[in-house]
């Protein structure tokens, strides 16, 4: 495995997904693991992340220089290079002349990191600061021409740095480089496969949970059914899965996931209507953050009391994502900036009687869909669009009633059936349909009307960290727009969203 240290780079996660790429395993941490979680771990190469900070501001992250003295291989990016440097006793300094954005690199050395890679490359660059005096036993490996030290090594040590970002599409020789610190330097082998991750997470699950059950809060949607049927395989009957009708959720949910889980998986489910507890405490809430913590909460003590009356319940098992993780806070405690709280990890109270236990937290969502390919999930689940598991309710710009609901559960399902008529459902990440806390003036059979509006949102992603808008065919949109018009009462003008993230989120809450 490869561990990276999060130095609060907005590429950090996309550093994961390139060494994943590679089928090598690798763990994000944050800068102040400790020495023996890093030997314990034993991982065959150790990845510095970019961060924002400057290596002398007071309160910049920095890792045990012990590090240094472990005899394992470590690439440095950005500001990870330049703490490696100023570490073992290099100088760096803030320059007159910055670089950010595309740059032409210049190799003067091929041996490792650049092996196999042309002489001059485009780079992706993103730094005030510069190295200006290198450590004892260092070198340059490569410059551009307002960066002369723009990659370092010590081959006695294994240390190497790269003052710009191999692991973004920019840099287009990036995942050549790092593959070549997986597999020449730290000479990992290919062993990172969802066979095997259901191997080492069933074994951990089956550790963990002994004899006890489990609960696990299935909504229908990708993560909770992955999550389902990996706890399934592991503890079999030990687990109960509670399907909550909060009232939030989109059109003939309910009957879609007893159809499958219940008749066709036998998998053990419940089912809860707890319409009421959900929308009374939603009643007047306007803020998204408060909204998401009223609807984490209400899951809890829902599952808490539905717990009461299964014998020998301990966990509480949900289908968190890496990327919910770095959204909802600072990454296991690492410097990323929050964005915003997801319900699986922002929303929970601090008291809980169950354990958590969560079997896809160290996954990205293409990783999830593999993984629940390999344990024979249904392509129409696999292929789900992503929905947030405050449902509707953070669809919904404003405050959450009935009718409200009632309205955007019909334009939501109008747009996802076109789309699938359309065959553009797959090629999307994610469609769906906002409904905002505006009216806007028609006119409907010849009468003024003063009625909702719909935003419909499609981006294209890999991962979720990032995307960008959709440009759907405009004979879909009039389709779409028509029908939401035409069917659903109380809206009378549709808009699409043309912004991509970042700035913007996927979700509008």
């Amino acid at each position: 495995m490869i561990l990276i240290i999060d130095f609060g780079s907005q590429y950090n996660q996309l550093i994961a997904r390139r060494v994943r790429e590679q089928h090598v395993y690798c763990q994000i941490e944050p800068p102040d693991i400790e020495l023996p979680k890093i030997k314990s771990l034993s991982p065959e190469g150790i990845i510095l992340s970019g961060g924002p900070a400057s290596i002398y501001e007071k309160n910049s992250p920095k890792v045990d220089l012990q590090i240094f003295n472990l005899n394992i291989p470590i690439l440095g990016i950005c500001y990870g290079m330049q703490h490696m440097i100023h570490s073992l006793g290099g100088k760096i300094e803030s320059t007159s002349k910055r670089e950010y954005g595309l740059a032409e690199l210049k190799i003067l050395d091929k041996k490792s990191i650049f092996y196999g890679i042309n002489m001059e490359t485009p780079c992706w660059m993103s730094h005030g600061d510069s190295t200006s005096g290198l450590p004892e036993d260092f070198k340059i490996t490569a410059s551009t021409e307002n960066t002369k030290i723009a990659a370092v090594e010590n081959v006695k040590k294994k240390f190497y740095g790269l003052q710009f970002h191999p692991e973004v599409a920019h840099t287009p020789e990036g995942k050549k480089m790092l593959s070549n610190f997986l597999f020449r330097v730290c000479g990992c082998k290919k062993t990172w496969t969802m066979k095997s991750f259901i191997r080492k997470v069933t074994e951990e699950i089956k550790d963990e949970v002994g004899e006890k059950n489990i609960i696990l809060g299935l909504s229908g949607g990708v993560d909770s059914s992955v999550a389902a049927l990996l706890l399934n395989r592991a503890i079999g009957k030990q687990l109960t899965c509670v399907f909550v009708d909060n009232g939030l959720l989109r059109k003939g949910e309910g009957e879609r996931v007893k159809s499958l889980f219940k008749r066709h998986l036998r998998i053990n489910l419940r089912f809860i209507n707890a319409r009421k507890r959900f929308l009374e405490p939603l009643r007047g809430i306007v803020d998204p953050e408060r909204k998401r913590r009223i609807i984490g909460r209400t899951f809890i003590r829902v599952f808490e009391h539905e717990a009461l009356n299964i014998k020998g319940v301990d966990f509480l098992a949900q289908g968190t994502l890496y990327p919910d993780l770095i959204e909802s806070r600072s990454a296991f405690g690492g410097p990323s900036a929050v964005i915003k709280s997801h319900h699986n990890v922002g929303g929970l109270p601090k008291k809980m009687r169950l354990k958590l236990i969560e079997p896809l937290k160290h996954l990205f969502k293409d990783e999830v869909r593999l993984l629940g390919k390999e344990l024979g999930l249904p392509d129409d689940i696999i292929s789900r669009h992503p929905f947030p598991g405050p449902g509707l309710a953070v669809r919904i710009i404003g405050e959450v009633t009935a009718r409200r609901l009632s309205i955007l559960r019909q334009a939501d399902y109008i747009l996802i059936t076109e789309i699938k008529k359309s065959s553009h459902y797959k090629r999307l990440w994610q469609a769906f349909a906002i409904l905002l806390p505006l009216k806007s003036v028609g006119i409907m059979g010849d009468k003024r009307t003063y009625e909702h509006i719909v935003v419909i949102r499609a981006v294209n992603s890999l991962d979720a960290m990032t995307a960008d808008w959709a440009r759907l065919p405009h004979t879909l949109l009039v389709r779409v727009s028509n029908r939401i018009i035409n069917e659903v009462r109380g809206v009378n003008r549709v808009v699409y969203d043309i912004s991509s993230k970042p700035p913007s989120t996927i979700e509008w809450e």
